[in-house]
């Protein structure tokens, strides 16, 4: 049996997650430690995501901690990932998904159609704000940054009248009270990799791959994999309103795209089904960009065309 060192940030989340891979592993027969380490997004709290543009926000520091040796993998919510990883890293697993879908939390509203005008709501994310404008245009959306039990405290203090959060997170903390709806895939299509856990290892490391084989789920593996294809043909984080979310129907993979305007002016959605996950990923991404999401892309960053030159 071995002795495994696991990275994790500080979050409440994020230590739900590390124990429970650690619990895993430990009814393995492993010894299992768990290091903390504070990332540049967790030092980062007054100012919404979209704002900071820096890819790995959440991961460069404990990925540091693993080219150094002081860890053997890490535990990251896979949306947190960027969608190319440096070389000297791997997706070891990716393990059974949670719920992958947005849910509007609130003390008073049902769900959205029954949010008044005007009404407050929190999100920290452009792709939810975007299709929440969509739906009603007047609603004002306000940054809402912190941990769980900070914005469900928020919440219920008054200063919204509803918050947008991942079902995920909610289901594994236990913290469902406020939870009034489930919002369908097709009315707000969630981040992609949303609900699924990524361990990342460096890259080449049989002995841990080997190990951590148990926790790679093939569905899990095959569906974010073609959404992060598709994120990856569009080139986005957290500065662009994109969604990604696929699902296996039938023995095929059926991938739910979405690129956005924050103003909700234009959406742009593309469905379609395939059987290669990374294929189908960057054919729906590319017909994305057919119907209008380059023009969009370009206008939120102006260095979209010179990052997709590059990637040719």
């Amino acid at each position: 049996m071995a002795r495994l060192r696991i990275g994790s940030r500080g979050s409440q989340l994020a230590l739900w997650q590390a124990h429970h891979i650690s619990d895993l592993l430990r009814a393995q027969g492993h010894t299992v430690e768990l290091e903390i380490i504070k990332t540049t997004g967790d030092k980062i709290t007054d100012v919404a995501l979209a704002k900071v543009g820096t890819k790995g926000m959440f991961t460069k520091e404990i990925e540091e901690a693993l080219l150094e040796n002081r860890l053997d993998l890490a535990v990251h919510s896979l949306k947190d990932l960027p969608t190319e990883l440096a070389r000297d890293f791997e997706i070891a697993a990716i393990t059974t998904r949670e719920d992958a879908r947005d849910v509007l939390c609130s003390v008073k509203y049902e769900n959205i159609d029954a949010l008044p005008q005007r009404a407050n709501v929190g999100t920290s994310s452009l792709r939810r704000q975007a299709q929440l404008k969509a739906l009603h245009p007047d609603l004002q959306i306000h940054s809402l940054r912190g941990n769980v039990d900070t914005r469900l405290r928020k919440l219920e203090l008054g200063d919204y009248d509803a918050i947008i959060l991942a079902a995920a997170g909610l289901n594994r903390l236990g913290r469902t009270q406020l939870v009034r709806q489930a919002i369908p895939v097709e009315v707000m299509t969630p981040a992609a990799g949303q609900g699924a856990l990524g361990i990342e290892i460096r890259n080449g490391d049989v002995a841990t791959r080997t190990l951590l084989a148990f926790l790679d789920d093939a569905a899990a593996r095959a569906t974010t994999t073609c959404e992060r294809a598709l994120l990856k043909k569009l080139g986005g984080g957290c500065q662009v309103p994109i969604g990604a979310f696929a699902e296996m129907k039938s023995g095929r993979i059926r991938l739910h795209g979405l690129v956005a305007h924050p103003d909700g002016t234009k959406v742009l959605r593309e469905t379609r089904e395939g059987d290669d996950p990374i294929r189908l990923g960057e054919e729906v991404g590319e017909t994305l960009l057919d119907r209008g999401g380059d023009v969009i892309l370009e206008e939120l960053d102006g260095s979209y065309e010179m990052r997709m030159n590059a990637e040719q």
